[in-house]
């Protein structure tokens, strides 16, 4: 892959972590998973420049962090308004959770990217809607053909002033897609992604997620706006990938997930997830087997509450050949 600069932006918040165990963990997360996932895959070969806004509390501990990765780089992890995301996530289950947010970061904006531009890809992994404005991927699609993968977690989200989170409706999305390359989503943001003009609020009772039977659609309509590709993931059964083929025509490829003996904590999936696809992406130039490096590091996630466990590049490829062929 040859030497290589990406660019990880989005929060970094202080979380308690409550797991459905009835463990109560504080940590660092959201962006910091994104760095570590890529980090590790990509060795002496990749360079990781972190780009965040955080309390002045933190920012000793977040870039304490990565005293054990020389190919992270924090500089840009700044605290000059003393402003960052505090967020308490409660565990009902493996996968559902509540959450409360009670701090909030500054937006990541263009004089933000400005010093890395020359970046070989810009990762966003948002998590509330305020946190990545639509100004900065035009900024830096005027200034760079490098790859945008994009999370849909942040402008899916909202949250109220009593503190909770909530889904909420992307309604603008149809700007967004022509700057972004790589979109990045679950099942309840594609249900948040794709609504008729006048939303049936007795269809939304009946499941958080998109009807499967949708999906091709919603993918569809989002790669006639300039997506490159779409991913969705599907929890215990991988992920959905569509992208156009050869003949122009939309192809869709059910990528399986690489399977883990015990579930210790999921908090982080999603953001290892685009961490690791952006590695397969830059690696491969292949939107499947990017797809895989995804699902490898949000599995490798799930197995612990440590941080390094995502392995290195080796071993992530033994484990994708065991798992793919």
């Amino acid at each position: 892959m040859g030497q290589t600069g990406v660019a990880v932006l989005g929060p970094i918040p202080r979380d308690t972590i409550i797991t459905h165990r009835g463990e109560s963990v504080q940590k660092y997360g959201c962006a910091i998973y994104t760095a570590a996932a890529l980090a590790s895959l990509g060795g002496e070969e990749l360079d990781v420049q972190l780009v965040s806004h955080v309390r002045k509390a933190d920012r000793d501990g977040i870039c304490s962090v990565f005293d054990g990765y020389a190919n992270v780089d924090t500089t840009h992890v700044r605290d000059d308004e003393d402003k960052g995301d505090i967020i308490t996530l409660t565990y009902l289950d493996q996968n559902r959770r509540e959450e409360t947010q009670t701090g909030f970061m500054n937006p990541i904006l263009p004089a933000d990217i400005d010093p890395l531009l020359g970046s070989k890809a810009f990762v966003f992994v948002p998590i509330t809607d305020f946190e990545v404005p639509l100004e900065t991927l035009k900024h830096i699609k005027a200034h760079t053909d490098a790859p945008i993968v994009f999370d849909a977690h942040g402008p899916t989200v909202c949250c109220s002033k009593f503190g909770k989170r909530h889904h909420k409706f992307w309604v603008d999305r149809d700007r967004w897609m022509p700057y972004i390359d790589l979109l990045k989503m679950n099942l309840e943001e594609a249900r948040c992604c794709w609504f008729a003009e006048e939303v049936d609020l007795d269809s939304l009772a009946d499941s958080e997620e998109i009807d499967r039977a949708q999906l091709p659609l919603f993918a569809k309509d989002c790669l006639s706006k300039g997506v490159r590709a779409v991913y969705v993931t599907l929890d215990e059964e991988g992920c959905a990938v569509f992208y156009h083929g050869e003949n122009g025509e939309m192809v869709e490829t059910i990528v399986p997930r690489v399977v883990v003996e015990d579930v210790v904590d999921t908090t982080g999936c999603g953001d290892s997830f685009a961490g690791g696809l952006a590695f397969g992406y830059l690696h491969t130039g292949d939107f499947v087997k990017a797809a895989q490096y995804g699902n490898y590091a949000g599995a490798m996630r799930c197995t612990s509450i440590e941080l390094d466990i995502y392995g290195t590049f080796e071993e992530a490829e033994q484990r994708l050949n065991e798992t793919y062929g």
